[in-house]
């Protein structure tokens, strides 16, 4: 295990890893211990307790954070006469049927994409390529959809997927350590939101086991969910 440096140290040692904090002072611990010269991601994980094995007991989900995730995010639309008029007027940075070969041969330089259900024919030979990566349409995450102008606007807005991994665990960005600490706290509240909303109906127990916001190179700090609640 490589060394701890003092900056991290220092940073640690402004939380308490034995206790678990209401959501905002959480937040506003992980926000006064980034300590990096960049704008850190500010991210939450989850672990919830659930059995992803099971197709009944799946998370997955959207939700558009009311302050975006700080970052631009390129989109791509799969549409053609019409619906690619709109995604272009509603601000889609590429649009038009001509990408499906472009993503064949390699091209990947996007973060969403979405597509008009015409389109899923070619959009559906692309699956080992978008798949792994995140990128596949998928009409439950509303990026396979006529309403493109809609889902474009809602990406562009800050509307993130998310999805429990086979460990059952869940991860997301909630923003930018530039950010406020209100604004962190209402995104952070918005997505935990989306998520008890989530909870598959064969999940027994309890849900959210444990959560934990943090900065991309500062230490983390554990949620009371009960509080939450």
């Amino acid at each position: 295990m490589p060394p701890v440096g003092k900056k991290f140290r220092a940073a640690a040692a402004t939380i308490d890893r034995a206790r678990t904090y209401p959501p905002r002072e959480a937040v506003e611990k992980v926000k006064s211990a980034a300590f990096a010269k960049f704008d850190e991601s500010v991210d939450v994980s989850l672990n919830l307790g659930v059995d992803p094995r099971h197709a009944d007991q799946i998370v997955r989900g959207t939700v558009v954070l009311p302050h975006g995730v700080g970052k631009k995010v390129r989109v791509l639309v799969l549409a053609q006469g019409d619906k690619a008029k709109e995604a272009e007027a509603a601000g889609a940075d590429l649009v038009g049927p001509e990408y499906v070969q472009k993503i064949k041969d390699g091209w990947l330089d996007t973060d969403v994409i979405i597509a008009t259900p015409d389109m899923m024919g070619q959009v559906g030979q692309l699956g080992r390529v978008l798949g792994p990566r995140g990128l596949m349409p998928n009409p439950k995450s509303g990026t396979v959809t006529m309403d493109v102008a809609k889902a474009v606007k809602e990406v562009k807005a800050g509307k993130i997927e998310f999805r429990v991994d086979k460990t059952g665990n869940l991860h997301a960005p909630i923003g930018k350590k530039s950010f406020t600490a209100d604004q962190l706290y209402e995104n952070l509240a918005a997505f935990l939101d989306a998520v008890m909303r989530a909870r598959p109906s064969a999940a027994k127990g309890s849900y959210i086991k444990s959560a934990t916001v943090s900065s991309t190179m500062g230490p983390g700090a554990r949620i009371d969910m009960a509080e939450y609640r």
